[in-house]
C-alpha cells in the first residue's frame, strides 16, 4: 500500500473516530435517550460526564498532529477500553443484540487508524 493510500485511510478512520468520540458526545450530552441508555446499562447518571471529560481530549489527541506519540498511544488505549467496555456492557445486560456489536465495529476503525498511524510514523509521513 502506498504512503498516499495509507495517509488517506488514516485520516478517514481517524476523522470518523474524532466525530464519533469527540463531537457527538458534546452535541448529545443532554440527550434523554443517551441518559436512559446509561441508566439501562446500570451506570450512574454522572458517568456520562466522566466519559465526556476523557473522550473529547482523547479525540483531539488523535486528530492533532502536534500531539506527542506517547499521548496518542494513551488515547488509542483509552478508546480501546471504552469500546470493549461498551460492547461488554451491552452483552451483559441485553445479550447478543445489535448494540453489542456496534462498539466493536468502531473499534475496528480505531484499529485501522492505529495501524496506519504507526506505518506513517515509521516513515515520518503523518502530515
Amino acid at each position: 500500500m502506498s504512503q498516499k493510500t495509507t495517509k488517506f485511510i488514516f485520516w478517514v478512520t481517524t476523522t470518523l473516530i474524532f466525530l464519533f468520540e469527540g463531537v457527538m458526545p458534546v452535541l448529545f450530552r443532554t440527550d434523554e435517550a443517551g441518559k436512559l441508555a446509561m441508566l439501562h446499562l446500570g451506570y450512574p447518571a454522572h458517568f456520562s460526564a466522566l466519559l465526556l471529560f476523557f473522550k473529547v481530549p482523547g479525540a483531539l489527541a488523535l486528530i492533532l498532529p502536534q500531539v506527542s506519540a506517547k499521548i496518542k498511544e494513551w488515547a488509542y488505549a483509552g478508546f480501546t477500553f471504552d469500546f470493549l467496555g461498551a460492547s461488554l456492557s451491552y452483552f451483559f445486560v441485553d445479550g447478543l443484540v445489535g448494540f453489542t456489536f456496534f462498539p466493536l465495529v468502531v473499534l475496528a476503525f480505531l484499529g485501522v487508524s492505529y495501524l496506519c498511524y504507526h506505518k506513517l510514523a515509521g516513515t515520518k509521513g503523518i502530515i
